[in-house]
């Protein structure tokens, strides 16, 4: 890539998007990758990081640009916005059927195309293996980066496989993409993607355009529903349960905000319904726990209220920077509660689980899955967790803790959440087949459009894309699938329905006895200091009075030269505090002449105590008054 010049650079931005110039970071970050260089860029949430991979791809006549990306969601997105401007992109996922991938493989090998989008799960597969040792590609794009380090807030085993792309491609240039990793995350993703020249290139964590916020509140619903009314626009409202985004999407219906909940228990189809209406602005207010996030491309929210404290730092700054993604005024306001950090302090331990308790775990799945002592090795499974918590009586959070313990020790894998296409096979032969599309006129083209477009269906389970037979035979989805329940029904075929769902993977050494089972306590005492040192981190920005909030912000990110914003809470409120200065001394001394004491002078100026005591201390320093052992105040008289 090092033949390509700035000019060159701008041209494709100007063609393809019609832009002049570049945000930011984007340019310096660019010009590393074309010189070859592995990069590493910490962009925050809307600096633009597609255009980094896909400028300098588009900028050469050829080659393939391969990026990983866990979203599907992202993906098909991404792919429609190229392929409208009439470039060549594919994506591969779970969703799609073995032809499908086959095709899609195959275009990447010999045909034009130049981004192929893939999920991380896919890339040890060997079907893909084989194929992109036949590829060219000439950049490799990890976005969301931070999932592949144990020390990241939100690590995916499935993550560690995109070292096995460098081990295939070692000359090709690595592109690391993260909105949120502090110095440790940076150094080990660098070290896990094989970095051998590399750079990292930061973009300032700073959000001039966000006003950060913390309320210190005894009622959360007045508050949010204060912030709601006085900002317009669409916002989002972000709750740790299920149960709450429902609670207080109807608290806001009833008070006549146009608001939709949001959770990982929704459908899928019924996900991308709520996400569209609140897209689109049909929805104004979308509240949602943290499943509402990466992908989410809407840059006009002007708000994003958290009503419950997060975990740490990393999750509150990526969903609080969904707010004014345009770069004009947005809003982030935390809400904290008295009795927050006591209840955040026995959610930590009862997160948290026992040694007994992991193990305990290890044997629920196991016989909820019904796999036998022995069996099970390097088979995945398809695994609810909410399921298999309200079947045993157990904590969603330290059920996944627990799993996440196993995880490292080798013993079970969650992978995220991923589509499963539908399956079907015929239950009768082909003369019996014909038989019924003679008597049923009605069943007859979809039959034929399905024996055409899919093989081996006779004979085996066969996957296959209600989407794509609505596209063959002009059908609905709905009613292709309406067709497909006749038919199974009519006994004619067996049929899985699609669905959305982690899987559970065992280790090389399947199920074992639970007296075999060893939790290295490294492993143990590694997850419960880290979750402890960001759940501290989290509370002392909450708690600050001090410190600028974005300020604190881009200081726990690695920026120790930031400057303050000017427009949060805490800024916005020292600034009435140096207007209202020089009126609160005249106040202090014209008490001081009267020998008042400072409690009388807490009781009669409205403002913070704190800032009297401040105050007093200044005009103690400068000889100005005196303060007496009492506590009352007295003026210095200069010419005694």
């Amino acid at each position: 890539m090092n033949t390509i010049s700035e000019r060159q650079l701008y041209e494709v931005l100007l063609r393809v998007w019609g832009y002049t110039s570049f945000r930011r970071t984007q340019l310096p970050t660019i010009m590393s990758i074309c010189e070859g260089h592995d990069t590493l860029a910490l962009m925050p949430t809307g600096a633009g990081k597609s255009l980094i991979y896909q400028v300098p791809t588009l900028a050469r006549e050829d080659g393939l640009c391969v990026v990983v990306t866990p979203l599907i969601s992202l993906m098909k997105d991404q792919v429609d916005k190229l392929r409208r401007k009439h470039i060549s992109a594919v994506a591969i996922h779970s969703g799609m059927t073995p032809r499908q991938i086959d095709i899609a493989l195959d275009n990447c090998v010999y045909g034009d195309t130049r981004f192929l989008y893939v999920s991380p799960e896919r890339i040890s597969t060997e079907i893909f293996r084989a194929r992109f040792e036949r590829m060219k590609p000439i950049l490799i794009a990890v976005d969301e980066a931070h999932c592949i380090s144990q020390w990241g807030y939100d690590f995916r085993p499935s993550y560690l496989r995109i070292a096995e792309l460098r081990k295939l491609a070692p000359q090709v240039p690595i592109l690391a993409l993260t909105a949120s990793a502090t110095d440790q995350v940076a150094e080990d993703i660098m070290q896990r993607l094989g970095f051998k020249n590399g750079r990292i290139i930061r973009s300032s964590f700073s959000r001039p355009n966000i006003s950060f916020s913390v309320r210190k509140v005894e009622n959360k619903n007045e508050q949010m529903l204060r912030i709601i009314n006085n900002v317009a626009g669409t916002g989002i409202v972000y709750v740790r349960t299920r149960e709450g985004a429902q609670q207080i999407a109807e608290i806001l219906r009833e008070q006549g905000v146009s608001a939709a909940y949001y959770h990982g228990g929704l459908e899928p189809a019924e996900r991308t319904l709520r996400q569209d209406d609140w897209t689109s602005g049909r929805c104004r207010v979308m509240v949602a726990t943290n499943a509402f996030g990466m992908g989410i491309d809407k840059p006009d929210v002007r708000f994003v209220v958290h009503y419950s404290i997060c975990d740490s730092l990393e999750h509150y700054y990526q969903e609080a920077g969904r707010a004014g993604r345009d770069e004009k005024k947005a809003y982030a306001v935390l809400l904290v509660s008295p009795d927050d950090k006591a209840r955040a302090k026995r959610m930590f331990s009862s997160e948290f689980p026992s040694l007994e308790f992991i193990k305990k775990v290890y044997e629920a799945v196991a016989n909820y899955l019904q796999v036998a002592v022995g069996d099970g090795a390097g088979i995945s499974y398809d695994f609810n967790v909410y399921e298999f918590c309200k079947r045993n009586r157990m904590f969603v959070g330290t059920v996944l803790n627990a799993i996440d313990i196993l995880r490292m020790n080798g013993y079970l894998t969650l992978t995220d959440e991923s589509e499963h296409p539908s399956r079907i096979m015929f239950t009768i032969s082909r003369d019996e087949l014909y038989k019924l599309r003679v008597e049923r006129g009605d069943l007859d083209h979809f039959i034929r459009t399905l024996l055409r477009m899919y093989d081996g269906v006779f004979s085996e389970f066969r996957a296959v894309s209600e989407s794509a037979l609505a596209t063959a035979t002009g059908y609905s989805i709905d009613r292709v699938r309406e067709l497909f329940r006749t038919l199974w029904q009519l006994r004619v075929i067996r049929y899985i329905p699609g669905r959305c769902t982690p899987l559970m993977i065992y280790g090389e050494s399947g199920r074992l006895p639970q007296e075999n089972l060893y939790i290295s306590p490294e492993s143990y005492k590694l997850r419960k200091d880290m979750a402890a040192e960001r759940y501290r981190r989290m509370f002392e920005y909450a708690e600050g009075e001090e410190m600028c909030r974005s300020r604190f912000i881009q200081n726990y990110f690695g920026e120790d030269e930031a400057e303050d914003c000017g427009v949060c809470d805490i800024c916005l409120a020292r600034k009435k505090q140096q207007k209202q200065r020089p009126d609160i001394e005249q106040r202090i001394m014209e008490f001081a002449q009267q020998e008042s004491s400072i409690r009388d002078v807490v009781r009669s100026v409205e403002t913070d105590p704190d800032v009297i005591a401040r105050i007093i201390d200044k005009l103690q320093a400068e000889g100005k008054i005196s303060v007496d052992s009492t506590g009352r105040l007295g003026i210095i008289d200069r010419n005694e």
